[in-house]
C-alpha cells in the first residue's frame, strides 16, 4: 500500500457492543482482535487504521473500553476488546471482563488473528506475553504494534523493535512494527498487515 492506495478500512462502522458472548453475531465473518494494555494507545491505533477521528473511543483514563466492541469493515470485522493492566475499576467488574474476554478468545471461531498493541517504551510485559502464548497455542497469527514511537528517537525506537523481534523470533505467525498515532507513522504498514490477516481469515466463511 502507498498514499494513493484507497484505505480498505475507511468505511468502518460501529456494529455493536457485547457484554455476553450470546450477543455476538451468529455468522462466519472473520474478526481481527485488537488487544493491549489499557494505556498503550489501542483506540488511537484503531482510529488511525480506519482514518476516522472517533470510531473507537479515546480517553486519558485507562480502562474505558469495558465491552467487546465490533466494527464492520469490508473484509470482516475489527474487535476492540477491554485493555488489561491499569484499568481502575472495581475488582468484581474487572474479573467479569476477564472471564468474558477469555471465553471470547478461546471459543470464538470467527477470530482470525490478533493485533497486539504495546507501548514501545514498555513492551512485553507479563500479560503481553500471556496473550502471545495463548495466540500461539491456538495457532493464531499475531501482529505486534509498538505504539508511541514518537516518544523515542528513531534509533532508540528501532532498537526497541529489534529487541522485541529477537525475543519473539520463535513465535510462529508473528510480525512486529513501529507505530505512532501522533506523527503519524506506521499507519500504512498496519493497514496492509490487518488486510492480510482478515483476508486469510476469510477462509472461515468457506467452511
Amino acid at each position: 500500500m502507498n498514499d494513493r492506495t484507497p484505505n480498505p478500512f475507511a468505511g468502518a462502522r460501529f456494529l455493536l457492543s457485547c457484554a455476553q458472548l450470546s450477543q455476538l453475531p451468529d455468522d462466519d465473518r472473520p474478526e481481527l482482535v485488537f488487544a493491549g494494555r489499557s494505556n498503550a494507545g489501542k483506540s488511537s491505533a484503531l482510529n488511525r487504521l480506519c482514518g476516522q477521528q472517533a470510531l473507537a473511543r479515546v480517553s486519558k483514563t485507562p480502562g474505558r473500553t469495558q465491552l467487546i466492541n465490533l466494527f464492520e469493515v469490508p473484509l470482516g470485522r475489527l474487535a476492540d476488546i477491554p485493555g488489561y493492566g491499569f484499568a481502575k475499576v472495581a475488582r468484581d467488574l474487572r474479573e467479569s471482563w476477564g472471564a468474558l474476554i477469555g471465553r471470547y478468545l478461546e471459543t470464538r471461531a470467527n477470530v482470525c488473528g490478533i493485533v497486539q498493541i504495546m507501548d514501545v517504551r514498555h513492551p512485553l510485559m507479563p500479560q503481553d506475553r500471556q496473550l502471545l502464548e495463548w495466540a500461539a497455542a491456538r495457532a493464531l497469527p499475531c501482529h505486534v504494534v509498538l505504539t508511541k514511537a514518537d516518544k523515542l528517537g528513531y534509533g532508540a525506537a528501532k532498537n526497541a523493535m529489534l529487541a522485541v523481534q529477537r525475543s519473539l523470533a520463535q513465535v510462529p505467525g508473528l510480525s512486529v512494527q513501529l507505530f505512532s498515532a501522533q506523527a503519524p507513522s506506521g499507519v500504512e504498514a498496519l493497514r496492509e498487515r490487518a488486510s492480510v490477516l482478515l483476508s486469510q481469515g476469510a477462509k472461515i466463511e468457506d467452511r
